[in-house]
């Protein structure tokens, strides 16, 4: 059987006051009810080692910088052909750096990420989303259906809505997000952000609270 592919690029974690990330601004809603899917649904399984989150940052500066996280599991629920419901685990402690190429450096800013000034990932190792609705889309050339899920990050859950190109063929799934943007204060990611601490205070050194996120993900029955 062919692998879902859900591959969750988190294309744009752009923290720059300057440079904010590109993409579709989504409005984070308090946590919705998960809905019950039927015995009868068939389950997918989430290809963990084929699926993963991409990021890219700046600071107010301009400086840029891009990497991934990648998924430990996840399971897509089917029924007469659409998709139900479903949820993927982020691994947070798999969080990476593709930009700087000295070992050391890199090695600095990955371990910065995981402290608790960002993900505190000994805490919270990690983070979580769980489908809560999937309309499919008409008249919209670019994507197939519009996905909403609870978010849970850093012991915060939060719901978050955004547009999908989905197929299902074969006994398997692809899908692939649009890019979009989320606000990292809400799940109490706080350092230098500007929703925290005031902008005398942080002046040059502020980080852009506009975390850029794009997903993918694949599986298979």
């Amino acid at each position: 059987m062919k692998k879902l592919l859900f591959v969750a690029a988190v294309g744009a974690m752009t923290f720059a006051c300057s440079n904010s990330p590109e993409g579709e601004k989504v409005d984070a809603q308090e946590a919705q009810e998960v809905k019950e899917v039927e015995a009868t649904s068939e389950t997918y399984a989430v290809a963990a080692d084929e699926s993963m989150i991409m990021w890219e940052g700046s600071d107010v500066a301009g400086k840029m910088h891009n990497g991934a996280i990648y998924l430990n599991s996840g399971e897509i629920m089917v029924e007469d052909g659409n998709i139900v419901g479903g949820n993927f685990t982020i691994d947070m402690g798999s969080i990476e750096n593709y930009d700087v190429e000295d070992e050391e450096y890199n090695a600095k800013l990955v371990g910065h990420l995981k402290s608790p000034d960002f993900f505190n990932v000994d805490s919270f190792p990690t983070a979580k989303f769980e489908i809560t609705d999937v309309a499919a889309l008409e008249g919209d050339t670019a994507f197939t259906h519009q996905i909403s899920g609870n978010l849970m990050m850093k012991n915060q859950t939060k719901n978050i809505t955004f547009k999908a190109n989905v197929t299902m063929e074969n006994g398997s799934i692809m899908a692939e997000s649009n890019n979009f943007v989320i606000d990292r204060a809400q799940w109490n990611v706080k350092f230098r952000s500007p929703s925290f601490f005031s902008m005398d205070e942080l002046k040059d050194k502020a980080i852009n609270d506009e975390m850029g996120i794009k997903i993918k993900l694949m599986a298979s029955k």
